[in-house]
């Protein structure tokens, strides 16, 4: 005889009359005069259980259940008394009269209430078994399971094969520090945990694998976000013969699938977008498209003006001056308050800004006079009536101004815009436009310069290549290489990226060229690769998307953290197991390592 013959919450009014058998937790008991009701919960929902005092076998059990006690009822499905439906839960029109009650477990008492909406990410996280136990997260982690599903028939169905590559590999330069693995039968050498499978899945598309992807984990020993982990699931996917705008509508459409079949969303069309127009309009290579604000650009205006803020940031090497109008922001009623300002010139410090100029425009019709701000008088008429021009202002709006270095710049004012324009003023202002909003960014540099290390840096990772005809320029002018690099953005985070590969060898030479990558450096490093190219290596480039990401999006959850089943902390601790955790003498001595710091620490004591 089967344990349970239904889900708990998919027990409804098709099946009244009919007799099933449940298995799950008591989520609530509730003794009403005599009779006693049990919530039955388990991951698809709930049930209401009645417990009737004219079977006292069955009825003795049900008054010692308690909460989280893991329970098989019998019983018949009946119609709720008139007045007592739920509309809110499938079962919600019958309940089920218990005829037999066996407790499979019982609970100690848990450290929460599971319906608490209240608790502390720490206790969650702490208690992370229990928590999962909750609908919300019982919600997310099916979410996860779907949108896997729903890319894995996607590439299925376009005949892509799924192929693992080695968790344990050899440690290579590629932007954050490497997890490392120290080998206990290699004296002093180690492994390194994949930041992403990206050489391998190159060296699988020499290998003649045309159409690789895999799901899998990948490690980044980096400083921690709401929207990061140390360990993150990644959608790796790589083809071979097929060009960028091929590459791209592709995997769109995948995205499209993904989100029709788990939420049942259309997202329409997705604007291309080059990354020095994102950048210009929006300081931000991932631009939130559902805020209407933008920025003007003041740079050339603001070089001769007298307020050195401006003209300082116009005159220097690599400076921006931005304005960023909002409108209505400065009505006296609704509008943003002197204290609101105060608030954000705080909020931009955090990203490098100095501090935050505004002007309020109160009556364009009385010139000067009409506007309000302690930097009006060090602005001459021309760059004043540019920027009203520029900005498009009108009475009552607030324009802001960021003048610095350009990345400053970006990052401070791209930051106030998500800020104002995802605030209740903005929302209230029609500052915001509740849709999803996907786009492409393309166009990416192939380098950026780092001023700290006097050389250039890839933008992407060194693999990428290089639009046709910009080779030579990377040695003659690297900051006008334009690479083959793509970006899904939805609603302001990146979900995926990905380009065109290099297949050539001398191709490849020329970027660690740029790179300041020696040949012997590059042999130690990349050899396997550089080998492989010279074998015909086929045309090809992919893309990785953020599972993660992808999920915490649809289900609009405020951290990466709660659609994962055991999550880091900020501090990369897991609180569940207590990971990461010292190891025995013995364990150390086999991997011939010796802690520095603690033993300095023991002779000091």
């Amino acid at each position: 005889m089967a344990m349970r013959t239904h889900y708990c919450g998919l027990v409804t009014d098709t099946l009244q009359g009919e007799t099933v058998t449940l298995c799950g937790w008591v989520n609530r008991r509730r003794d009403h005069g005599g009779v006693i009701f049990i919530d039955l919960r388990d991951r698809e929902g709930y049930v209401q259980v009645v417990c009737d005092p004219d079977r006292p076998e069955m009825f003795k059990v049900a008054e010692d259940v308690r909460n989280e006690f893991c329970i098989q009822v019998k019983g018949l499905v009946r119609a709720r008394p008139d007045g007592t439906t739920n509309d809110n839960l499938k079962s919600g029109k019958i309940e089920v009269l218990c005829h037999e009650l066996i407790v499979l477990n019982p609970s100690v008492t848990p450290p929460f209430q599971l319906d608490d909406d209240n608790l502390s990410e720490t206790t969650r996280l702490t208690h992370r078994v229990l928590d999962l136990r909750r609908p919300y997260m019982q919600k997310n982690l099916m979410l996860r399971y779907k949108v896997s599903m729903a890319v894995r028939r996607f590439l299925d169905d376009n005949g892509f094969v799924d192929i693992e590559t080695p968790m344990l590999t050899k440690s290579t330069p590629e932007g954050a520090r490497d997890y490392l693995v120290p080998s206990r039968v290699h004296d002093g050498h180690f492994f390194a945990l994949p930041q992403s499978p990206q050489l391998f899945k190159q060296l699988l598309m020499v290998a003649g694998f045309d159409r690789y992807y895999q799901i899998t984990k990948c490690f980044r020993d980096e400083d921690l976000r709401a929207d990061r982990q140390p360990e993150f699931t990644q959608i790796d996917i790589e083809t071979s013969f097929l060009g960028e705008e091929e590459i791209r509508a592709m995997f769109q459409d995948m995205i499209k699938g993904v989100f029709k079949t788990a939420l049942n969303v259309e997202l329409g069309e997705f604007p291309i977008m080059a990354y020095s127009e994102a950048m210009h309009r929006f300081g931000s290579d991932k631009p939130d498209l559902r805020i209407k604000l933008e920025f003007a650009e003041l740079t050339d205006v603001m070089a001769d003006v007298d307020f050195k803020v401006f003209s300082g940031a116009a005159n220097m090497k690599g400076g921006r001056v931005v304005a960023l109008r909002v409108p209505n922001g400065s009505k006296e009623v609704g509008g943003i308050s002197r204290g609101d300002i105060d608030a954000y010139t705080e909020f931009v410090k955090i990203y490098g800004a100095k501090g935050l100029a505004y002007i309020r425009v109160n009556e364009l019709a009385k010139g000067r006079d009409g506007l309000q701000s302690p930097i009006v008088k060090n602005i001459h008429d021309k760059a004043l009536d540019e920027v009203l021009k520029r900005t498009g202002a009108q009475d009552g709006d607030l324009i802001f101004f960021g003048a610095d270095k350009a990345k400053i710049v970006n990052d401070a004012i791209g930051a106030l815009r998500l800020k104002i324009g995802h605030s209740e003023f903005g929302k209230k202002n029609g500052l915001f436009e509740d849709r999803w909003a996907p786009m492409w960014v393309v166009d990416f540099p192939m380098f950026e310069y780092d001023e700290e290390a006097q050389r250039y840096n890839a933008v992407h990772h060194p693999f990428t290549a290089p639009k046709d005809g910009h080779e030579d320029w990377m040695v003659t002018a690297p900051e006008k290489c334009i690479a083959k690099g793509y970006d899904m953005v939805l609603n302001g985070w990146e979900i995926g990226g990905g380009s065109v590969r290099i297949h050539r060898a001398d191709v490849q030479q020329k970027v660690f060229d740029a790179l300041k990558i020696t040949p012997e450096e590059a042999q130690v490093k990349f050899g396997f690769l550089l080998d492989a190219l010279q074998y015909g290596a086929p045309p090809h480039g992919g893309l990785a998307f953020g599972l993660d990401r992808i999920v915490t999006l649809m289900t609009g959850a405020d951290s990466i953290r709660d659609v994962i089943a055991f999550p880091k902390t900020q501090r990369a601790q897991c609180l569940l197991t207590q990971a990461p955790s010292l190891v025995d003498e013995k364990q150390l001595r086999e991997l011939h390592i010796r802690l520095r710091n603690l033993e300095a620490n023991q002779n000091a004591a």
